[in-house]
């Protein structure tokens, strides 16, 4: 007979592997269950994110509504305000844009049907108390009546797909508002002896310069200089940049003057005038920054800080917010594009600056204005004095308002043309036009 000694070890073995793969079977499984704190940290950075590039005005209601009072230009004197009051029909002529998904259906069957009176300012306070406008947060009492107003990051960079009707859809985060006249509608403010007595100038005066910008323009740097004009009499606006596509890009303004969180500090401190903590030296320098420096703007403390806290999820929505593609971009049958594609990162030595797939340079992406051939007036703003080469994703969502940072060539044709002989690369007309219609599929 057969020594089996042995088997009760074997199984003993074989049993204890079993026990031990059913234990790391289990393990794994526990594992692949558990949640990823990366994964949910990210997830909660743009969820809060969102909802503050949405809909949070920092406090700058005390700014936009006790202070200028543009609350009651808004609602108008039968609403309780002051003058005609602004009705939606005017509010979306000066580019101001309505959430379709915050309206309920009754509101849209009223307007499909032509019910709700879009003439009259009290169907604008209304659609601020449904925090239907983007960019805008009405503050109402019990009586529906407004009693004040606030700005988001929304208001100049997203719009909607007009899917409803002109100005009225779902909302397109980080897209530039071109259509915007912010100048037009601080105007409106009864009340501008804030800015008066911080420019130094009369009332008549700072509401010439609000009305001079023009759509889709913003004139950020007017509160740290004062330089309302350039030296050829035209506005020192420039226009208002896309939101979207910053992730990997450096320099996130025209002109360099910080990041884009550094910006994010800068416009809800001092362009939005919320309430919070921003700081930066370099505007204590009373040559360059005459109107900053006498106002402090280079260390601005508030005990109750609204803006801090928020930055971080706020930059991490921004640079989630993908560069839009153009209906048919991949179209392979896109000849004219595909040749344009070759003279892009050849002769017309446009990715020497405008590096694949960033389409700006990786590093410090910043030119001197000789360089881009242009003046120096808006770069001399900046404590750069340089002009950042700006990504072209997206393009084709901001071609209304012109190129470069004043919009100053017209269309794309005419900032070819610009390269062309600033460059020296000598295109011909075609082969300008091959380059065109490549930049249209970024």
């Amino acid at each position: 007979m057969r020594n089996n000694s042995k088997l009760p070890a074997a199984l003993a073995l074989l049993t204890a592997v079993g026990i031990a793969g059913i234990s790391l079977g289990g393990n794994a499984e526990a594992q692949a269950q558990q949640t990823d704190p990366i994964a949910d940290n990210a997830q909660t950075m743009l969820d809060q994110g969102r909802k503050i590039f949405r809909f949070d005005t920092f406090g700058d209601e005390a700014f936009w509504g006790d202070t200028l009072k543009l609350h009651q230009a808004l609602a108008g004197v039968k609403q309780g305000g002051v003058g005609p009051g602004v009705s939606p029909k005017t509010a979306l002529a000066v580019g101001l844009k309505v959430d379709i998904d915050a309206l309920p259906q009754t509101v849209v069957d009223g307007v499909t049907k032509g019910a709700v009176d879009l003439t009259d300012p009290a169907t604008t306070v209304a659609l601020l108390n449904l925090n239907a406008v983007v960019g805008v947060t009405g503050f109402s009492g019990t009586d529906g009546k407004l009693r004040s107003v606030g700005i988001q990051c929304a208001l100049c960079h997203s719009t909607v797909d007009d899917s409803f009707a002109p100005g009225i859809g779902h909302r397109r985060d980080g897209w530039a508002n071109r259509d915007l006249n912010v100048g037009a509608i601080i105007a409106l403010s009864p009340d501008l002896s804030l800015l008066t007595n911080l420019l130094g100038v009369d009332d008549a005066t700072v509401r010439t310069v609000l009305n001079s910008w023009g759509p889709g323009k913003f004139d950020a740097e007017l509160s740290l200089d004062g330089k309302a004009f350039r030296p050829d009499g035209k506005s020192g606006a420039v226009l208002i940049p896309p939101a979207f596509g910053l992730a990997g890009v450096n320099l996130g303004t025209w002109t360099g003057f910080g990041s884009t969180t550094y910006w994010n500090a800068l416009v809800a401190n001092l362009e939005m005038h919320g309430k919070g903590t921003f700081y930066d030296p370099r505007l204590n320098d009373s040559t360059q920054f005459p109107v900053a420096a006498k106002a402090g703007f280079t260390n601005v403390r508030n005990d109750a800080d609204s803006i801090t806290s928020k930055l971080a999820a706020l930059h991490f929505y921004q640079l989630a917010i993908p560069a839009p593609k153009p209906a048919g971009a991949d179209n392979p049958f896109n000849f004219a594009a595909g040749r344009g594609k070759t003279l892009f990162n050849g002769k017309a030595q446009c990715a020497r600056c405008h590096v694949p797939p960033l389409f700006t340079e990786p590093g410090y992406n910043m030119h001197t204005p000789e360089e881009l051939g242009i003046d120096n007036f808006q770069a001399n703003r900046s404590p750069t004095k340089m002009y950042r080469t700006a990504p072209l994703k997206g393009l084709f969502t901001h071609l209304k308002g012109g190129f470069f940072h004043d919009g100053r060539y017209p269309d794309l044709r005419a900032v070819v043309d610009h390269y062309d002989t600033n460059l020296n690369t000598g295109l011909t007309d075609g082969e300008k036009a091959d380059l065109i219609a490549y930049l249209m599929t970024l």
